[in-house]
């Protein structure tokens, strides 16, 4: 079974294949119980938005045979949230981030380097 971590990075390459924007990987784990790591990432569309989402869906199937237990939002508006236990993952449109804030909000949390992770951004 993957890591948390290595989740977390499958989770930032499915996002990226599907051109999204500006994601991070944020380390959470010492700051809360809700999960070791948030992905985020910004969309241009609520189409873009439900095409990311089912992106990671189909990763997680397929590398883990895992599916989200939980889905927050709806795939077609501002922002879904899908829930993989030990990685949740925050796709927004740019209002919806800046609104949202997650970075700001989880100021302490540790950033995952992802420079050889993404190809797009």
């Amino acid at each position: 079974p993957m890591t948390p971590k290595e989740t977390a990075i499958v989770l930032a390459k499915a996002l990226d294949s599907k051109k999204g924007i500006d994601i991070r990987v944020l380390e959470t784990g010492h700051l809360t119980t809700l999960a070791d790591y948030f992905v985020i990432c910004t969309a241009t569309s609520t189409t873009q938005v439900r095409a990311l989402s089912d992106e990671c869906e189909k990763t997680m199937k397929e590398t883990a045979g895992e599916l989200p237990h939980h889905v927050e939002g709806h795939r077609g508006g501002t922002w879904v949230l899908l829930d993989f236990s030990s990685v949740v993952v925050h796709i927004f449109m740019e209002d919806a981030r800046k609104f949202y804030d997650l970075e700001r909000l989880w100021s302490d949390a540790t950033p995952v380097d992802l420079t050889d992770v993404l190809t797009g951004n």
